[in-house]
């Protein structure tokens, strides 16, 4: 299915452009309602609402976790890039890679303003690009796993510290390949 709803995102996307306001609607409805399509993307769409919701209440129930370096696990304690590589796999079904920078790497850039919550947030805080990650949880916060006798916490990326460290944000896409699903 993921396979035909991106084509079909791509024309509506297209004809958005290529036609006016009303017309466009019409059309992109009527070749949508044609296809049989209307009904598949509503539910692609609250799919990912719901995945995201439940990324980011899930993550949130980890609060107070201590900080372990490698750690992967609420019953060892979490690093950053455990903290996220857990949440994505357990709420998403989805294993990212193990390191921040690994994760950079494996997702999709996204401009500060169009950033929504379950996007990963980067930062410098090792005087090397991407050396610590969390989740975006929305309102210019994200939680993650900040150091060393810390504990998972939500903190505001506005203050200053963080401020000048950010790296930029990024989006996991739902489709990574083959061998990103969780058990394959």
């Amino acid at each position: 299915m993921r396979f035909f709803v991106l084509p079909a995102s791509l024309l509506l996307a297209f004809a958005a452009h290529a036609a006016p306001h009303q017309e466009r609607s019409d059309d992109m409805e009527r070749v949508l309602g044609d296809k049989g399509l209307i009904g598949q993307l509503d539910q692609v769409r609250q799919t990912v609402t719901d995945r995201t919701s439940e990324l980011v209440v899930s993550a949130i129930g980890f609060l107070g976790v201590p900080y372990r370096r490698g750690g992967n696990t609420a019953e060892t304690g979490f690093d950053c890039s455990g903290f996220v590589r857990a949440m994505y796999n357990q709420t998403v079904g989805l294993v990212l890679p193990r390191r921040a920078e690994e994760q950079a790497a494996a997702t999709q850039p996204v401009a500060r303003a169009d950033m929504k919550p379950g996007d990963l947030v980067f930062f410098n805080t090792m005087r090397r690009a991407f050396s610590h990650v969390g989740i975006y949880v929305g309102e210019g916060k994200f939680i993650h796993s900040p150091k060393p006798g810390a504990e998972v916490r939500v903190e505001d990326m506005t203050g200053s510290y963080w401020q000048r460290r950010f790296n930029g944000a990024r989006r996991v896409e739902a489709a990574q390949g083959p061998s990103a699903k969780a058990g394959d």
